[in-house]
């Protein structure tokens, strides 16, 4: 995936360089395994087994979803309408990260957003 030719060289840099340290939100994990459920994603195997095992062999760690985060949203102003998107831009602010997306709509919120 990484190697794809749509992921920019700057996104390749930042996963090969050993002192980033990159998170996969539960929010992602939730929507992956609703999108499995539904039969619009497939996966060599059930999403409880891909997803920890992939996460853990690309060193990620996994990012808990906090209150503070679900309070945020109604702060956020009505740009994107996917919500699990708009939980991981809630994320990204109270935590101070930024997230990695080639979506333009996430980048017009306070958030920094790499692609």
């Amino acid at each position: 995936m990484v190697d794809a030719p749509a992921v920019p060289g700057q996104v390749r840099r930042l996963l090969a360089e050993p002192a980033n340290e990159f998170y996969l939100s539960v929010v992602s994990s939730w929507e992956i395994a609703l999108k499995y459920s539904t039969g619009r994603l497939p996966l060599p195997v059930p999403p409880a087994v891909y997803v920890p095992s992939r996460r853990r062999a690309c060193g990620i760690r996994s990012l808990a979803l906090e209150e503070a985060a679900t309070l945020e949203l109604p702060r956020l102003p009505k740009i994107h309408a996917d919500p699990f998107d708009r939980m991981l831009i809630c994320q990204a602010v109270v935590h101070g990260l930024p997230i990695l997306t080639p979506d333009p709509h996430i980048a017009q919120y306070p958030v920094r957003v790499i692609w």
